[in-house]
Parts: structure tokens; C-alpha cells; sequence
């Protein structure tokens, strides 16, 4: 076991950084994109073809898992590695998000927020404490402060009191964490909405209190891409070069390409496995819809050069057949091919950086992407 959390830079192209991030569970290489495995699974996908597809780490969700199964239950089977059979490292999002989505559901207070379930409409409060308590629970490599994420557009006004409240519930997790195990690590979330001032001001306090990494969030939630990259290229400003920078919820891979050019070493975001699920298959050349009816006799696969089975392997006439006739199977193999494609992306991000051609690799893979016909 590691007894400390570390982050080094090992290579730099402009603000691109390629790293690594060392847990107890092992090491993460940077940039990465964590699979979303809400509920202790990365949904239509077993775990040992994640990690096989290039997958270092995943991310599982603190208000799901405290719904279902229940925290102190993972704890008592041996923590939430051992239970989804992933010895690898794991980050929690402390609900946050859940905050948001789930408005109607839900009540904001300084203590936290109480919310009614959507499984079986009990009441059930989250505080920054208990979202702390949860995620150590799990056995977190590493966990996330609990904070308000707002829905945009939203009024200045109301930005501003979700940023102070997020920062008033960071100092209280950062207290609740100091009994954690050595090793497990606490990211603060810089908030504040596409407001520079705000989002300055976010960074710098977070700073003060002190993180072992820093997130931002409340990005992704309706505010155009370029909108969204400035308030990232302005918000990166404030956060140390030595602290891991992970940006929640974004996950399309030409947002990947140009955050990861503004200095940003981690992602997650449901949308690979989400898109298998609905036939959209993510390859080096583009988006493909495998429903089109063009797809019905094409015994070519989604991507002879790619080096996993589902891409490589199958047809694309199969795919489509196992889409049309609603088959499990169909959603199983596009959401593999999807997971691998976005490991491959980030796989040669992190090569690219190496060598200092990020830009040009950047040029290169946007320019496949519209080689595929729609």
C-alpha cells in the first residue's frame, strides 16, 4: 500500500501536461478519462474489459451508493473495491451533481441537503460530514468535497450564493476529512458558474483552505463550448501547477482535446457508455449511428485497426441487427467499443505530449472524425 497521495508532471506541450497521479490502489496515467460506474458498475460492461481497454481508474457515486446498497453495507463486505471486484483506483463524486439533477426531489439549507429518495421517496439528508463519512466508507482513493452545482443559465445572483455556500461546505469536508486513512486524498470544487470573478474567487479560496487536487465543476450543464473553455482557461489560472486538475462531467472528445490544451489532467462523463446503450458508436474516423439502415449489409467493422474484439471483431450488419432487434448484446459490444475508443484517445493525448506534438495530433484527430460517412 502507498502511504501518501502524489502527483507528478512528466511531461509538458504548452499548458498540456501529461502525468501521474500515484493511489493506494495504484497509479493513474494523465490525462485520463474515468468511466462512469455510478452504481458500483460501469453500466453494460464487465470491469476486467475496462481496465483491459486502458482504464486506470473509475468513477462510482456517493448519493447512488448510499441509496443502494447503503455505505455502511459496502463497508462491512470489504469496501467498495472488493466489491465491485476492482482493485484499481476508484473516485467518488460526493452527490453533488445529484443536487442539481434531481431538483424537484430536493431542499437546500446550510446544513446540506435533504432530499427525497427517487427509489422509494424516503427523506434523506446529505451533509458535507456525512457525504465525507460515505465516500471514506467506500474506501475512496479519492474523494470529492460535496458541493451545489447549478443548472445554466441561471441569475447572477443565484451563482453566487451556490459558489459562497460550496465554499463554506468545502471548509467543513476538508475538517471531516482529516481522519481518513493515509493515502486517500480530497478534491475541492471550484464553482462559481461562467462569472470570471466568481470562478476567481472559488479558485483562490479553495487554494487557501488546501486540496490535495482541484476540480471544476458546474460546467457542461447548458453553457455553450466556447463559453465553457474560457471559463476554464480563466479558472486554471488560479489552481497550482503541482495540485491534479479534473474537469466533472465533460467527456466529448473534442472538449477533451481542447481542455486538455488549457492544462486539465482528469475527466469523467456518462457519455461513451450512454451512446453504446443507444447504437452511436465512437471511432477514429466519427460518430457512428449503427441504427442507419446503410449499416444493414456492411460487413465491414466499426474499426479494423482498433485493438479491442467489439470494434474490431464484429460487423458492422451484426451491430446493426443486435440494435434493430433491441438485443442486450448490442449495447453490450458498442459500449466496450466506446470505452476503448475514448482509452485510445487518451492514450495518444498522452503520447503526443510526450513528444511535443499535442497540437498537431489535436489537427490530426479532428481531421478523422470527418471521415466517417453519417
Amino acid at each position: 500500500m502507498i502511504p501518501q497521495f502524489l502527483f507528478s508532471v512528466l511531461a509538458t506541450d504548452g499548458a498540456a501536461r501529461r502525468g501521474e497521479i500515484v493511489t493506494p490502489h495504484g497509479a493513474i496515467r494523465t490525462p485520463a478519462f474515468m468511466p462512469v460506474g455510478t452504481a458500483a458498475t460501469v453500466k453494460a460492461m464487465f470491469l476486467d474489459d475496462v481496465c483491459a481497454a486502458g482504464s486506470d481508474i473509475v468513477l462510482a457515486n456517493t448519493y447512488h451508493l448510499m441509496l443502494r446498497p447503503g455505505a455502511e453495507r459496502i463497508a462491512r463486505l470489504g469496501g467498495l473495491h472488493q466489491f465491485m471486484r476492482w482493485p484499481h483506483p476508484i473516485l467518488t463524486d460526493s452527490g453533488g451533481y445529484q443536487v442539481m439533477s434531481l431538483a424537484a426531489l430536493r431542499k437546500v439549507s446550510e446544513q446540506g441537503v435533504t432530499f427525497r429518495s427517487h427509489l422509494d421517496g424516503t427523506m434523506c439528508e446529505l451533509t458535507p460530514e456525512r457525504a465525507v463519512e460515505i465516500q471514506n466508507l467506500l474506501g475512496a482513493d479519492i474523494s470529492m468535497q460535496l458541493d451545489e452545482c447549478v443548472k445554466l443559465p441561471a441569475p447572477g445572483v443565484e451563482v453566487e450564493r451556490a459558489m459562497r455556500l460550496s465554499l463554506r461546505w468545502a471548509e467543513r469536508s476538508k475538517r471531516a476529512f482529516e481522519g481518513a486513512l493515509p493515502g486517500r486524498a480530497l478534491f475541492g470544487i471550484v464553482q462559481g458558474g461562467v462569472t470570471p470573478k466568481l470562478r476567481g474567487e472559488s479558485a483562490r479560496a479553495l487554494v487557501e483552505i488546501g486540496f490535495h487536487g482541484y476540480a471544476i465543476g458546474g460546467l457542461a450543464v447548458g453553457e455553450p463550448q466556447d463559453v465553457m473553455l474560457a471559463t476554464v482557461e480563466e479558472t486554471m489560472i488560479e489552481l497550482p501547477a503541482e495540485r491534479p486538475r479534473y474537469l466533472m462531467g465533460v467527456g466529448q472528445p473534442d472538449d477533451i482535446l481542447a481542455a486538455v490544451a488549457r492544462g486539465i489532467d482528469t475527466f469523467d462523463c456518462v457519455l461513451p457508455t450512454r451512446a453504446g446503450r443507444h447504437a452511436l458508436a465512437y471511432t477514429r474516423n466519427g460518430k457512428v449511428n449503427i441504427r442507419n439502415a446503410r449499416h444493414a449489409d456492411d460487413p465491414r467493422p466499426l474499426d479494423q485497426a482498433s485493438s479491442c474484439p467489439a470494434a474490431r471483431d464484429y460487423s458492422r450488419a451484426y451491430l446493426h441487427h443486435l440494435a434493430k432487434a433491441n438485443e442486450m448484446l448490442g449495447a453490450m459490444l458498442l459500449t466496450w467499443a466506446n470505452v476503448a475508443y475514448y482509452q485510445e484517445l487518451m492514450s495518444g493525448i498522452r503520447e503526443a505530449i510526450a513528444a511535443r506534438r499535442f497540437t498537431d495530433f489535436a489537427a490530426e484527430t479532428r481531421a478523422r472524425w470527418t471521415q466517417e460517412p453519417r
